[in-house]
């Protein structure tokens, strides 16, 4: 009994392997697409040794370990389809043909369902060679069903700030399963749940959960659904009620007597709008003279200490009431008002003002140090410091011609050779405004005993002591023997040469 076991397991092998004859059956080893899509399975019988004749070709489908029949072709019996399948499947080259060949028996699925997914094989009986088969496996998709949905429709902020699913983003009956992600500003968290149907598909399901607030009205939400290679998206803007969100304008905290035409406006943020404003003094009453207007307290006339006090607006919408408040203070005159610092101008006027303080300090400086220089170039000056060519100035301390009086040269001194130049020198340059001025001097003075000349510095020329070039002018009131100093007075050519 083993040995007749052996033997059948063995010509089933080799009625299944090509040898020496080179017959195959040729298939695609893999086939997929979409439910509802038209799909073909293909199957060629590959004959490199004629003669084969072909008995039967037959379809199976294989799943879960049991074979089912799908389609058969018969060279005497023609095509026959199983009535599982007789509405979907047909041979593709088979159907009307007279004298069909069985070498090409590919058939074709039409309007693919989740069911047809399984291992198809196309077998070949043939004699003398014996059976040939191959398999392909065909693997169908659903593409999933998403949505994105609100939870409910209004969203309402309460004051206790529970947690609670404002979105649901869906990706349904979906193979293979999808991925879920969230875009928005807004915080909160998500969660992902997966369900997998009988059908084989899978159900992806995300909630987006926040807690409500009066920030979190208008958010967008964006659900991003990733199935395959394909990124679908579906946005909500969420609808966020919350009771109102006061705040008073119109006192700027210079109201003082006298002043006209003041005024409070109650501002309040709410959704749904607000219908209905009241307005109350703390510890009192309003003034006679205040006039309500929707959400707006006008002061008639002039404002008077009465307008002191503390001001207060309570709100009401659907939702709650709530209340804003402020402290009016009324003072006998106006205070100053400070620069506001996120104004532009009042910042550029500011900056402006600076620079322009600095620039001035700048000029300030440099006008001292200018007057400085120019002071001291003076005080030089008079030192006797000029830097012009070969010229004698004398100190302007007395008026050339009106020499004072001076001791009396002896005369009989002896002068060396000095040319006649020399013995009229005279003084030249008098300031203006010294003339006739007298002054007092000490005839030993060591300055003097010293001329004063200055001389080009671009010149290179030597000179001898004894030949110093001066200007001189005749100045007929001085004697031959004496010579003029750069203050005015005159001394003998005697103590000149000392």
């Amino acid at each position: 009994m083993a040995m007749r076991s052996g033997s059948w397991i063995l010509l089933v092998v080799l009625m299944n392997t090509p040898v020496g004859n080179g017959q195959s059956v040729q298939m695609d080893p893999e086939v997929s697409d979409f439910v509802g899509t038209t799909v073909e399975l293909s199957c060629l019988f590959i004959n490199s040794k004629p003669p084969v004749k072909i008995s039967q070709v037959t379809w199976q489908k294989s799943f879960n370990g049991t074979k089912q029949n799908v389609a058969i072709a018969n060279p005497a019996l023609g095509v026959s389809v199983l009535p599982a399948f007789k509405d979907r499947v047909w041979f593709k080259h088979l159907s009307g043909s007279a004298n069909p060949s069985l070498e090409d028996t590919t058939i074709v699925f039409s309007n693919l369902r989740l069911s047809d997914e399984a291992a198809y094989i196309c077998e070949y009986t043939t004699f003398p060679a014996g059976n040939r088969e191959n398999m392909v496996n065909l693997t169908v998709y659903a593409r999933p069903v998403t949505h994105m949905t609100l939870t409910t429709p209004i969203i309402i902020a309460r004051a206790q700030k529970h947690k609670m699913t404002v979105a649901t983003c869906l990706s349904a009956n979906g193979k293979p399963p999808s991925v879920i992600k969230w875009d928005t500003q807004l915080k909160g968290e998500a969660t992902f749940q997966e369900t997998r149907n009988p059908n084989g598909t899978v159900t992806t399901r995300s909630n987006y959960v926040i807690v409500p607030s009066r920030e979190s009205h208008r958010q967008k939400l964006t659900c991003i659904v990733t199935y395959k290679n394909e990124h679908i998206s579906d946005s909500v803007i969420l609808n966020v009620q919350y009771e109102p969100e006061v705040k008073i304008d119109g006192f700027d905290g210079n109201w003082y007597l006298n002043r006209q035409d003041v005024k409070l406006t109650c501002d309040a943020d709410a959704n749904p709008p607000v219908t209905g404003y009241h307005w109350k003094v703390s510890n009192g009453s309003l003034p006679k003279n205040v006039e309500i207007r929707n959400n707006t307290l006008f002061f008639r006339g002039p404002v008077t200490y009465d307008f002191t006090g503390i001001y207060i607006c309570d709100a009401t919408n659907s939702i709650g009431t709530r209340s804003g408040l402020v402290e009016v203070n009324v003072t006998e005159h106006p205070q100053r008002v400070h620069p506001d610092p996120d104004n532009d101008q009042t910042q550029f006027g500011s900056s402006a003002a600076i620079l322009g303080g600095v620039g001035g300090l700048v000029v300030l400086i440099i006008g001292a140090a200018l007057l400085i220089f120019f002071l001291r170039r003076r005080q030089r000056t008079f030192k006797g410091d000029y830097n012009t060519k070969k010229q004698v100035f004398g100190n302007g301390y007395s008026k050339a011609g009106s020499v004072p009086p001076h001791p009396n040269v002896p005369k009989n001194l002896q002068y060396p050779d000095d040319s006649d130049d020399e013995k009229k020198a005279t003084q030249i340059g008098v300031p203006p405004g010294f003339e006739g001025t007298e002054h007092d001097f000490d005839g030993n003075s060591e300055d003097l005993k010293r001329p004063y000349f200055t001389v080009d510095e671009g010149e290179s020329h030597d000179y001898d002591e004894r030949t110093l070039a001066f200007q001189y002018e005749p100045e007929s009131e001085i004697a031959d023997d004496m010579v003029s100093q750069t203050d005015g007075s005159v001394i003998s050519k005697k103590e000149w040469y000392v």
